[in-house]
């Protein structure tokens, strides 16, 4: 393989890893933003009024 055929094989190589580095940044970034919106979904949630009120005793 001569220099010309390995500098763009190497250029290449390097491009998709770059582009694959700003795909996985920007889903990472996008993952970290629903998981802050579920949480804050999660502290407005109102509570069923009808649970946790009474205790079944009987068995």
């Amino acid at each position: 393989m001569d220099i010309a055929a390995l500098s763009m094989a190497m250029s290449t190589t390097s491009l998709k890893q770059q582009s694959s580095l700003a795909l996985m940044d920007k889903v990472k970034g996008d993952a970290e933003e629903k998981g802050n919106q579920m949480v804050e979904m999660l502290k407005q949630s109102v509570p069923h009024p009808d649970l946790g009120n009474r205790i079944d005793l009987r068995g």
